[in-house]
This record gives C-alpha cells, structure tokens and sequence, in this order.
C-alpha cells in the first residue's frame, strides 16, 4: 500500500494512484496536453480532480527529447500562476506535485503553499543543490533516472555489458542512500522511461520492473503516457497513443508500478479498477 507524508498528514492509498499531468508550457510533445492560460490549467484540474486523480503533476519546462530548458525566470514566471491555478480549482486536500529539476523553484513552490512534492526528471544531477534543498523542504520526492540533459539525453544510452535493467538500478540506489542519509523519508522511484532509454532499453526496463521494486524497496512511479515507446512501437503519433497507454499501464502496475502518471486519468482510473479486480489482494501488494 501507498503512503507519503503530505506536510504532516500521512495519506494512504487502497490501489495504485494516478498522477494527472498538467503542462504550462508551450512546448510539451503531447500537444493536446498544453496549458499555456490560468483558466486552461483550472479546467484541467477540475477535470482530473473529478475523474479520480489522486495527484496532479504541474510542470512548466518541457523535457521532451532534444529540449532547451527555458531559463528560471521563465519556467517560474510560468509555472507560478500555474499552480496557483490549480490549488484554486482543487483546494488544500488534493496533493501537488512540482515538476522540475532546479532547486530554487522547487522551494518557492513549497513554501509557496502551492506544491506539496517534488518530482525530478534529474534525479538530483541536474541541480546540486536539489538534495540538500528537499531534505530541508521534508517533502516527498519523486527520484528519477535520466542521464545527460533532454537536449543530449538519447546520445547517453550505453549501459554497458550490464545492461540497462542493472546500472539503472545501480544509479538510482546510490541516491536512494545519500537522500536517506540526508533525512528525506518519502522517496519514490521513477525509472525514467523514454529518457535516456532506447525504445529496447524502455521494454527491457518495464518487462523488470518488479526487479527494480525488489533492489530499491521504494515505490514505483511509471511515466510512460503516450510516450516514443508507444508511438514508436507501432508507428503513431502521440494523439493516437492512449489505447496503447493503457496497456502499458496495466503491464506496469502487475509489475508493482505504485502511480501511474498520465496526461488520461478518467482512462488511467479505469485500469487501475481494472487491474484492483481482476488481481485483488495483490494490488495491495504494490508498495
């Protein structure tokens, strides 16, 4: 079972939890999921909040493969009105996560009261700080694999006669140590599918990902929502890809995948109850 500490009050999930993605930013690869307007950002989350998310996920710095990040002053200048948007439209209860891999924004959206985890596509590589910062934030952190920069990322994809499976989990673990160390007690695990990955490394990693559960004994966020390891599979675009989405989801969460994050919760909802079903009590196995 899920649990993570959301400024003092333990929240406990009975199923996997999904994570709606909100994007403030122009520039994200799912084009239908950009919402560059306050009252765009609103609509969305009050949809997410009535089709069952559990989380939302505000970002404002897209990472696609082969991106520029935009520099502080704007991902803020956008992500600011952003999440206030949305703490507006879904209230103090629904938790937040914050969406970027540069420490100092990752505070202001803390302390702001607007976001309550933080979710790092760096995995702390891309900010030195980023650790040190959400030890002292105590908040939640979502801790994902990614080598490089998304401008160079799909250039740093050798892993060598070991293999993607085993020195991801390598990287991950020593993280998982040095933030245990530093205090921070709600880690979560994001293998970082699509970054850094080739389209083989991505199956190689979902078909372990209990492999990865088992080596790191934290829980499992799967990220691969209308991802290149979909459209590239089958030769469609990303708005083509929920149907394929949703498989992907329900292979992740029988390999103990503990959140789902996607641009789709009514659908992502539907497998989750699916899979919650058809499995019973080895959904609550999920950790």
């Amino acid at each position: 079972m899920l649990s993570i500490n959301i400024r003092g009050r333990l929240v406990r999930y009975s199923r996997p939890a999904v994570m709606g993605i909100i994007n403030a930013t122009p520039d994200s690869f799912h084009a239908a999921s950009r919402a560059c307007t306050e009252a765009e950002v609103a609509g969305r989350a009050e949809r997410m909040a009535a089709e069952g998310a559990d989380m939302l996920d505000v970002g404002a710095c897209s990472t696609r493969p082969g991106a520029s990040a935009p520099d502080a002053y704007t991902e803020w200048a956008r992500l600011e009105p952003a999440l206030r948007a949305v703490r507006k439209a879904v209230g103090e209860d629904m938790p937040v996560s914050v969406d970027t891999f540069r420490a100092e924004v990752a505070r202001r959206a803390v302390e702001s009261g607007m976001a309550d985890i933080v979710n790092d596509i760096g995995g702390g590589t891309l900010d030195a700080a980023m650790f040190d910062t959400v030890a002292g934030l105590r908040v939640p952190y979502v801790l994902m694999h990614m080598r490089g920069t998304p401008a160079d990322m799909q250039t740093r994809t050798d892993y060598g006669e070991r293999g993607v499976v085993a020195e991801v989990i390598a990287e991950l673990a020593g993280r998982v140590d040095r933030l245990e160390q530093m205090g921070v007690a709600d880690v979560i695990v994001d293998p970082g599918f699509g970054f850094a990955k080739t389209l083989e490394q991505n199956y190689a990693l979902l078909s372990a990902l209990g492999t990865v559960a088992d080596a790191l004994r934290r829980p499992l966020l799967a990220g691969m929502s209308r991802k290149s390891m979909a459209t590239r599979l089958l030769g469609i675009d990303a708005a083509d890809a929920l149907p394929a989405t949703s498989a992907l989801n329900m292979l992740a969460l029988e390999r103990r995948a503990s959140i789902l994050r996607v641009h789709d919760v009514a659908e992502a909802v539907q497998v989750v109850e699916m899979y919650t079903r058809l499995c019973g009590s080895a959904a609550e196995k999920n950790i």
